[in-house]
């Protein structure tokens, strides 16, 4: 009957566990459960192996009641798991969201420098035109002095001519003409 037990041992322990469709496998088996020599309490120093006669149908129910026992706060746990890792994933998701829309009040910040920016050299911009302006108005001013002067001076160059003409012909007339013999 030892050897019975202890066969009924190996198969049991060689029996395939449940198994679970899920990424975590939870399946325990009975070697899970065996106490060590580590958890044996200080006051039994001496280890006495004695051979324990169980059927296999006890084995089995108490195999059945101890993962009964435990496997729904196992399942549940792994349920938790995995809702926790979907959590995980969502927050990652939702960070680097995140990320992107403080890139983009960086890129915004980058923009205002570019306005403020360009709003200082539309200035100087207005300034440059304002300055031609009064050049435009400046030389449109010179020109129509130099066309006055230029006038003034053709004019001036017309009356010397009439007023030589003038002489001329004064002197002309001042000149002796030769009377006629008749």
């Amino acid at each position: 009957m030892e050897t019975e037990g202890k066969a009924d041992e190996g198969s049991s322990s060689q029996r395939d566990p449940p198994q679970n469709t899920g990424s975590y496998d939870l399946s325990l088996t009975l070697q899970d459960f065996r106490p060590t020599e580590d958890s044996q309490p200080a006051e039994k120093s001496v280890l006495v192996e004695e051979p324990i006669v169980v059927d296999r149908k006890a084995i089995e129910k108490l195999t059945e009641g101890l993962l009964s026992h435990y496997l729904p706060d196992l399942y549940s746990s792994k349920q938790a798991l995995l809702e926790l890792n979907q959590n995980q994933v969502i927050l990652l998701d939702t960070l680097d969201q995140e990320v992107t829309k403080f890139r983009e009040c960086n890129s915004l910040l980058d923009l205002n420098s570019l306005f403020t920016e360009a709003k200082l050299y539309h200035g100087k911009l207005v300034n440059i035109r304002k300055d031609m302006i009064m050049l435009h108005e400046k030389t449109t001013k010179l020109k129509k002095r130099a066309l006055k002067l230029q006038q003034q001076r053709e004019k001036e160059a017309m009356e010397k001519e009439q007023q030589r003409e003038k002489e001329l012909e004064r002197e002309r007339q001042l000149i002796a003409k030769p009377a006629k013999r008749t």
